[in-house]
């Protein structure tokens, strides 16, 4: 196997996600060879070098795993919770090796979740170079104006940034709410929260992920989770833009 970058071989190997493993090597808990490695970039050979992380040594190859869930309301995204809260790994019989989710949803959020080890796979979905469409159906309180609606099409002026352009439909409209389909391709902290909050000052009742690229939640009722088949992983690599096959 050719020498690669460290956080890769760790995105690789299933320890965590390409930018969870940076702040890993940031905080000096990777050694390679016995010796503590702060530098990102640094190269090693998967082969013959001995990676450790907090003491522990990585294997360089693990079985690539697919784990498509749909979160229901009522547990978090995490592995474990300080407060004691269910988890969505809560929700698995057996867990098949260490899996983080791609991208996350709160408490009360539900729908498209995907757990993998593929680090290399996570980061590419969520990065917004690759502008992967994650789609939301979302009940909102009141009724969204339609200068409302253009400003979250247009990009809302957040705390952390603008947002990209969105996709936002109403999908049926009540006396005092409404539904909303809205389609993002970022993945800031509590985005569409945030969005409807910034314009008009509306509260969301509801939130729903539908759809994660060519992911959806077609036969999967709340808390019922499947493994993807091999052309939806190739389905899913080739709209990342990764070309090789998984393993």
């Amino acid at each position: 196997m050719p020498a690669m970058r460290l956080q890769k071989f760790l995105a690789h190997a299933g320890v965590a996600s390409r930018r969870q493993a940076e702040a890993l090597i940031r905080q000096g808990r990777v050694t390679v060879n016995a010796r503590p490695v702060t530098v990102l970039g640094t190269k090693v050979d998967p082969d013959a070098d001995v990676v450790k992380v907090d003491g522990r040594r990585v294997a360089a190859r693990v079985p690539l795993v697919y784990l498509l869930l749909h979160k229901p309301r009522g547990c978090v995204t995490t592995c474990r919770d300080e407060r004691g809260r269910p988890t969505v790994f809560d929700l698995l019989k057996r867990q098949p090796g260490r899996l983080f989710p791609v991208g996350r949803l709160d408490y009360n959020s539900e729908g498209v979740l995907l757990l993998t080890n593929d680090g290399e796979l996570a980061a590419r979905l969520l990065h917004p170079r690759y502008r992967i469409p994650r789609v939301y159906l979302v009940k909102v309180q009141g009724i969204v104006a339609e200068k409302d609606l253009e400003r979250l099409r247009r990009g809302v002026v957040l705390e952390d940034g603008k947002t990209l352009p969105a996709g936002v439909e109403v999908v049926r409209r009540a006396e005092k709410s409404c539904w909303l389909r809205i389609t993002l391709y970022e993945g800031k902290h509590r985005q569409v929260h945030r969005m409807l909050q910034r314009c008009g000052g509306h509260t969301v009742k509801r939130l729903i992920r539908v759809a994660m690229g060519p992911l959806t939640l077609a036969g999967l009722p709340p808390g019922a989770y499947r493994y993807l088949e091999a052309h939806e992983v190739a389905r899913l690599r080739r709209v990342c833009q990764l070309e090789k096959k998984a393993s």
